[in-house]
């Protein structure tokens, strides 16, 4: 049993934004359909609905992976003859690659391959930042710099979503990626966890951060939502 009391700082084989498509395809396909099962799109849309969103809107995936969530929303929006423009952001040309491939058919989704921390100059303003399942990537140090960045970027809100650190998902998500059979999903899932947050060390950042309108909420599978308003 690894010391949950800390969150660590080991990388997880996904941080290599190098990584070929052939190596990182099976783990995006995976996380959508963990997402998708786990309720994790619901809860996105459920919050997005409170803003609220019209036509027009913009929504910006921050760590958008394969593009499983905007391509929920996409489909949502559709349904409800909402016409929104989605972007997707992702440091892993791979990564972005797969979205790609993955959102054709949806031409109001958009990526671009870049470092939210470093490429600045490539975040447009958006109405709303979604991070779902990404901030755990970083310290505690650029953790602040992600938010402050967002908070630059985003016109109306953010919505954050990531993991409880916990010894019930932890060994949880040891079990499912052992029969998934793929390496390095179970190399980094339990490492996500490790790396995932306590409810006083969210709310240690965000004082440090200097962020005050916000909403912490606990939601079923071990994971925090939390949404920052901007206006």
């Amino acid at each position: 049993m690894p010391d949950l009391s800390y969150r660590t700082d080991t990388l997880e084989m996904m941080d290599d934004f190098g990584l070929p498509s052939t190596e990182i395809d099976p783990v995006l396909e995976g996380l959508g359909k963990m997402n998708a099962l786990f309720g994790g799109h619901k809860s996105i849309i459920k919050t997005l609905r409170h803003f609220p969103v019209q036509n027009g809107f913009s929504v910006t995936d921050w760590g958008c992976g394969g593009g499983d969530a905007l391509i929920a929303i996409a489909k949502w929006a559709i349904n409800r003859k909402i016409y929104l423009k989605l972007k997707g952001i992702d440091a892993a040309t791979a990564a972005v690659r797969y979205a790609r491939q993955q959102s054709k058919g949806f031409n109001n989704i958009s990526y671009i391959n870049a470092d939210v921390i470093e490429d600045t100059h490539l975040l447009n303003t958006t109405d709303v930042i979604i991070c779902s399942l990404f901030s755990h990537h970083f310290d505690d140090e650029r953790w602040i710099v992600l938010l402050q960045n967002m908070m630059t970027s985003a016109q109306k809100g953010i919505i954050i979503t990531d993991l409880h650190r916990h010894p019930v998902l932890y060994y949880a998500v040891v079990l499912i990626t052992r029969i998934t059979g793929n390496k390095m999903a179970q190399n980094d899932g339990p490492l996500s966890v490790r790396r995932g947050f306590k409810k006083h060390e969210l709310l240690a950042l965000l004082k440090k951060a200097q962020i005050n309108n916000f909403k912490l909420t606990w939601r079923w599978p071990f994971r925090w939502e939390l949404i920052i308003y901007k206006s």
